[in-house]
Parts: structure tokens; sequence; C-alpha cells
């Protein structure tokens, strides 16, 4: 059984889920009252939403292959970044890691393609919705991929940032998001919504959303499940 080591703190609502759910899910997985070792190592949101802001990609890798060391040193056999956005220089990060890395970019891409989605929306913060990194895959396997307008990112960003990485849910922030995903429904024929923030899950899920939610950190978690029972 392997040792997952995560990069958490991006933010501490999903952090914690990703926690509960791993647990939990290898103890559903192996019938038995068993719970797995596992390390989180946090850091902190707002330094790498900075980086971001400011395009430090080669800051940010190093900040998390840091992070992967402080992890390797703790035994685990591989690593996850609980957080889209953080994706942003998975490829980079994954040249000089010390561990493996498994990608909730690939693992969503993996779960479109089952389920035979031609055209997909993608909603995540600023970064994730506007820079190639989460799109390039799927437009790879042929899927589309498509984003609000300006406007609309722009809103769902600051939502993200402002509410929904403290753990607050508005109704009225819901019903503009519901809002925004019927008018990609009406606009742009989108099948499915990806869910590409890790705080997301928070507000919207399959029973109030307009089109099927794929929900990353749920889709990531399996996958992670997985492999520390393979």
């Amino acid at each position: 059984m392997k040792k997952v080591g995560l990069l958490g703190g991006m933010g501490p609502e999903s952090t914690i889920a990703y926690y509960h759910d791993i647990v939990f899910g290898v103890q559903a997985k192996t019938g038995k009252q068993f719970f797995p070792d596992l390390t989180i190592e946090s850091l902190n949101l707002f330094e790498i939403v900075e980086l971001c802001k400011e395009k430090q990609y080669d800051k940010l890798v190093d900040l998390f292959k840091k992070a992967v060391e402080r992890l390797a040193a703790t035994g685990a056999d591989f690593a996850v970044l609980t957080a889209n956005t953080s994706h942003i220089v998975f490829d980079q990060l994954q040249a000089v890691s010390p561990l493996p890395l498994l990608s909730i970019v690939d693992a969503t891409c993996e779960e479109a393609k089952r389920l035979g989605i031609k055209k997909i929306g993608l909603l995540g913060t600023c970064f994730t919705m506007e820079e190639d990194f989460f799109k390039k895959p799927f437009r790879e396997h042929g899927i589309d991929i498509v984003v609000p307008t300006k406007p609309e990112i722009d809103y769902v960003s600051d939502k993200i940032y402002s509410e929904l990485e403290f753990g607050v849910v508005n109704d009225s922030t819901r019903q503009r998001f519901q809002q925004i995903i019927k008018d990609m429904k009406d606009r742009d024929g989108i099948e499915a919504i990806i869910l590409g923030c890790t705080e997301l899950p928070l507000i919207l899920n399959d029973d109030n959303s307009p089109v099927p939610c794929l929900d990353t950190m749920k889709i990531h978690v399996q996958k992670i499940v997985e492999t520390i029972l393979c």
C-alpha cells in the first residue's frame, strides 16, 4: 500500500475534504477498520496566488518542489497538488519532483472521455479559465472545452477568492453561477461543466447545476485512492 503526500492549504476547505474523502475512501475499498498513512504539507494560498498573478512560475515551481521534498522525507510514495490552479506549473514541477505526481487535470480529462462528452464548460479561478494548462489535454483528446465570457470569468474568480476559499456560501452567488452555466449551455451547447476549483463543490453539484458536473476534487480523490491501493 502506497503513502500519499498532499500539498494542501490551497485552500483549507478543500484540503479538509481531500483528507476526509481519501481516508474513508480507502477504508471503504479495503472493507475493514483501516485508515491509510498520509502526510499533508500545508502551503500559503495567498503566496501562490501572488506568484500566479506575477507569472513568477519559476518561483512557484521552487516553492512546490521544496514542499514535495518535505513530503518525500516523510516516506510518501507519490504526491498530489490539492488545487486546480496550482497545476499551472504541473509539467515543470513533475520534471524536477523527487516523487511522482498525480494530475487532477489528466484525471478529469480521462473521466470526460469515459463519459463520451464532446463539449464541456470550465469554471475555476481566472488562471484556470484563461491559461491553457487545463484546456490543452482536452483539446488533444478531441473534447471542445469552453469558458465563460470575460465579465463572467472575473465574477467567478472573485467569488472563489473572496467567499469560497473562506468557506462562505451565499445563495446569491450560487444563483449567479447557475445562470452563468445556463448561459454557457444555451450559447455554447455545453453538455457538462467542470468544477475546476476544489472549492466549487461547496456551492455547485449535480442537483443544482443546469448541466451535469465533473467535480475535479472527487475525480482526483478516486484516482488517489486507487493509487494508494495498487
